[in-house]
């Protein structure tokens, strides 16, 4: 027969005077209060293992000179029993400390009793009170040797993260419990990217009808990762029900926090069954041969001492009540005090029963032993700091008919870690679930799309009926969907059926929840993505300039000037006489080519460098030094020409696409009328560039009307909009118009649905299957025709002049080798000419600076003799009857003398020279005349 709960209360009242019996004359008595709720489980395990912990401890530690005697009061699940309870204990039993009480629920109501406490300087040990709540109380009587549930915290945030679980809905009971700690559990969930879109908050004392409705609200969400943190007795009516109306079947997510988890072991099989699949966090408690051989001895006693049949299932709790004691046993210990009492106030009549409260003399050395308390417990290392226990490591079990296997691990210095077992989830699935569906009971998503005269090509709004290439996509994609999506188009308009706002103000709608989601040629801006989330884009991205061709004749005349610019023209032209210049100075004393009267000089030098842009010169360099420049001057007139060249047809072949302007620079300059599409984002994008005329349109027809009137006429010359249109735009226009740089980046269309939504992710991987697929290249030719599927091929010209930053480098150079050339030639000029530059420069030492400079060119003027050009024996060239004499190196000016050689020294070639530059060889009588005018010329007179 069972004995009732007085027989038990006598039995341990026994067991205690055995104790202080056999103990008395020995060791001093400490009394110790005990607050729990004796009928329930933790109760009752909890001061079962309180008592063994005290009699395992001074049987271990006989010597010592304290022995704690306890005094149990039942709290009756009440909090103000509670309270009662610890007022009558301090008051009356003089207690130094109390263990107790066991729910947060009462503790977190006596905030009155640890402030109770802290008047009497009792210590209150509590070692089920987990609450974050519980830490706003900074008295420093107050002791949690349990472990906070914000511990687990971090534990549960890495749980969700690890699956990627973007949404979890939060299931807490309706008090003080669960109340404190929702916000951390949000707080938490938030830090690892989970939003909690909805709390289902569950009253302790709710009827089973009343749990089934707010399941049933559950089913009709898309989400289906759920976290219950409630009380057990709570979350097995709830998992009762969540099996019953089959939720927890394939596809659900279950997620119980440590005040379930902890108790999995001592549950019923029956229960268990209800929760198999679902996950639990609870505290991880290390195995020892200690540990099992408590356990053992435990349930023998308990069975022995309260006549049960069934078997009982030590857990976390009992375990923290056991270590508990210990640390209170070892506290008082170290108090050393010879005597425990307490200081009684001023005696009066008229005191309450507060205000005798007495003063415990040793209760502040008892917090201060408690502070200082580390020992290994049957729980692991057990250390107390300011007040708290410090956090543990957490397993993370799967739950099953035998309580739950360990799959995973989290302690705070390597986060979570697996143990590679496979999960079962609900359903008995080793699937992993993805933790949200689309609820086939629940309502049609309302998709906003955007009403707008022009551009219907993108979309088409005809009263009820929607249509256009977005839609059509939007379609495609969710028809890609593994599950069904019921959807309607709702046109984003009055009731008079024009269009409600701007594409702003329909994403506010889908923001604030009107529409479910957004669906249109709606460009994703960084602006916009606050408010909303967005898919991955389906069309190309971007932001550019479209601009008329230049197609009239006035404009081509001079288009063969375009490929270079003004600097490059102007330095070319320089560098072709500064070329024709070096090459007459190099080669004018030994090439006749390159001698005459000065108008020929310049005429034969401009002549020469000019031809070689063709490559077609005729006279013939004798010059090493001038061959050296004009073969460098070859390779960058090569490079010059061929890339003139290939920029003039690049110009030519586009059939006559040049734009009109070809950069931001030129509009910001000229300030022309400029063109966006109404009610784009565009026209923020065009004043913050600092362009001012700006004038709307609203169809691609509009468009080409204002360019066709120009800024003169009221029209516009160029204009900006997106990618998309640019390219529809050119199609219908052909050859008339054409995209010019710069692209300024946006990510294209995309589709808008509220922050948060699960159908992104979805949604976003359907449309890379949609446009890796044929699918769109139907579509585009569908709503675009032939061009949709060229729009790729379509260029966009960009500014194609050629200018002095391609080609300084190899002017550079020319320049270089051509100076380097110059100083050689007049090093050797001066060496070669020293002597004659000498007698010169003393014949004319009086004369002036200018003088002896027009000396040394008269000098330079002359033929170099020397040179093999001018050598003896050189036969005459014969052109056309005519022969052009070559002269002889042994005629002119000697070296040593001012004066000419002796006839004898002249040839007839030589006196043909001197006579005329060429002789028509069809006329003897010619040559015989001039043969004679020569000689007589010069023989000397007194000669025969």
């Amino acid at each position: 027969m069972k004995p009732n709960q007085g027989s038990r209360r006598a039995l341990w009242f026994i067991a205690g005077c055995v104790l202080l019996v056999a103990t008395a004359g020995e060791a001093q008595n400490v009394s110790v209060g005990v607050v729990l709720d004796m009928e329930s489980w933790v109760g009752k395990m909890g001061l079962s293992c309180i008592h063994m912990s005290l009699s395992e401890f001074y049987e271990a530690n006989s010597h010592y000179n304290t022995r704690i005697v306890l005094h149990p009061k039942d709290s009756a699940a009440d909090v103000v029993g509670a309270a009662a309870a610890a007022l009558d204990l301090i008051k009356n039993n003089k207690v130094e400390a109390i263990l107790g009480p066991t729910t947060s629920m009462q503790t977190n109501f006596t905030n009155f009793v640890i402030k109770l406490a802290h008047k009497a300087h009792v210590p209150v040990l509590t070692f089920t009170a987990s609450s974050p709540a519980l830490a706003s109380h900074r008295s420093p009587y107050f002791f949690r040797l349990t472990h906070t549930d914000s511990a687990q915290l971090a534990a549960i945030s890495a749980l969700v993260k690890a699956y990627n679980w973007r949404q979890v809905v939060l299931i807490y009971q309706d008090d003080e419990f669960g109340d404190g700690m929702s916000p951390y559990l949000i707080h938490a969930l938030q830090g690892v990217n989970a939003r909690v879109p909805y709390q289902s908050i569950i009253d302790p004392t709710a009827t089973e009808d009343h749990i089934g409705e707010e399941l049933h609200k559950l089913i009709t969400m898309p989400t289906r990762v759920f976290l219950v943190h409630m009380q057990p007795s709570l979350a097995i009516r709830l998992f009762a029900k969540a099996n019953e109306i089959r939720m927890m079947r394939e596809g659900y997510v279950w997620i119980l926090t440590d005040a379930t988890a902890n108790l999995l072991d001592s549950m019923s099989s029956s229960v268990l069954k209800s929760m198999e699949g679902a996950l639990g966090v609870r505290t991880y408690v290390p195995k020892s041969m200690e540990l099992d051989r408590f356990k053992i001895k435990w349930k023998r006693e308990f069975i022995m001492e309260n006549f049960v049949l069934n078997d009982p299932h030590l857990d976390i709790f009992g375990l923290w009540a056991y270590d508990a004691a210990r640390a209170l046993a070892i506290a008082v210990e170290k108090t050393v005090a010879k005597n425990f009492t307490f200081e009684n106030p001023n005696g009066s009549e008229n005191l309450t029963d507060l205000q005798t409260l007495g003063v415990s003399q040793n209760g502040e050395k008892i917090v201060e032993a408690l502070s200082k308390t580390k020992f290994m417990g049957l729980t692991g290392n057990y250390e107390i700091v300011n007040g708290q226990l410090q956090s543990a490591e957490f397993e993370i079990v799967n739950v099953n008919s035998n309580g739950g296997n360990r799959v995973g691990f989290w302690n705070p210095e390597k986060g979570l870690l697996s143990n590679n077992m496979t999960v079962i989830w609900p359903g008995n699935t080793a699937a992993v679930p993805k933790g949200w569906e689309f609820p086939t009971a629940g309502k049609r998503l309302r998709i906003g799309v955007p009403m707008k005269e022009g551009y219907s090509e993108f979309v088409k709004v005809k009263g009820k009926e929607v249509k256009g290439y977005c839609t059509d996509v939007f379609n495609a994609v969710i028809a890609t969907l593994p599950y069904d999506v019921p959807f309607d188009y709702i046109p984003f308009a009055l009731p008079n059926g024009s269009s409600a706002g701007s594409y702003d103000d329909l994403i506010m709608q889908v923001h604030k929840g009107v529409y479910d989601g957004a669906v249109g040629d709606i460009t994703i801006i960084a602006n916009r993505s606050k408010y909303v989330d967005f898919t991955l884009p389906f069309t190309e991205p971007g932001v550019s300039i479209v601009v008329p061709t230049q197609a009239n004749s006035k404009n081509r005349a001079w288009l063969f000037l375009k490929p270079l610019t003004l600097d490059l023209w102007i330095t070319s032209f320089c560098f072709f006489v500064f070329t024709g210049f070096v090459v007459w100075i190099l080669e004018h004393r030994i090439n006749q080519d390159f001698r005459g009267p000065p108008s020929h000089h310049i005429g034969t030098s401009l002549w020469f460098s000019f031809c070689t842009m063709v490559f077609a010169q005729r006279e013939t360099l004798i010059s090493n030094l001038a061959r050296f420049v004009v073969i460098i001057w070859f390779f960058v007139v090569f490079i010059l020409t061929e890339s003139y060249m290939g920029s003039l047809t690049s110009l030519l072949t586009l059939q006559q696409l040049q734009p009109t302007i070809t950069n931001i620079n030129q509009l910001l300059k000229k300030q022309p009328s400029v063109g966006y599409q109404q009610g784009s984002f565009v026209w923020e994008l065009l004043t913050s560039l600092g362009l001012k005329n700006l004038k709307s349109y609203g169809s691609l027809e509009e468009l080409d009307k204002l360019f066709k009137l120009g800024s003169s006429n009221g029209g516009i010359d160029v204009a900006f909009d997106e990618i998309p249109y640019i390219k529809l735009f050119r199609g219908k226009f052909p050859n008339k118009y054409t995209m010019v740089d710069p692209d300024y980046k946006t990510e294209g269309f995309g589709f808008a649905f509220p922050i948060g939504s699960l159908l992104v992710a979805d949604i976003s991987r359907a449309i890379l299957h949609v446009t890796e697929s044929k699918k769109i290249n139907q579509l585009h030719k569908e709503w675009f025709g032939d061009q949709g599927n060229s729009w790729s091929s379509i260029p966009k010209v960009t500014s194609s002049e050629l200018s002095m930053n391609n080609f300084w480098g190899l002017f550079l150079i020319v320049g270089a080798v051509a100076i380097t050339v110059l100083l050689v030639y007049f090093v050797i000029f001066l060496y070669k000419e020293k002597h004659t530059l000498r007698r010169t420069a003393n014949e004319s030492s009086n004369l002036s600076i200018g003088n002896k400079i027009r000396a040394l060119l008269k000098i330079y003027d002359e033929r170099d003799l020397t040179s093999h050009t001018f050598r003896k024996g050189n036969p005459p060239k014969v052109v056309d009857n005519k022969i052009y004499p070559i002269h002889d190196d042994s005629v002119g000016i000697s070296p040593n003398s001012n004066y000419p050689s002796s006839p004898s020294n002249y040839s007839i070639h030589d006196m043909i020279y001197e006579s005329s530059e060429f002789v028509d060889l069809s006329s003897s009588n010619q040559i015989v005349e001039m043969v004679i005018h020569t000689i007589t010329e010069v023989t000397p007179e007194n000669e025969e």
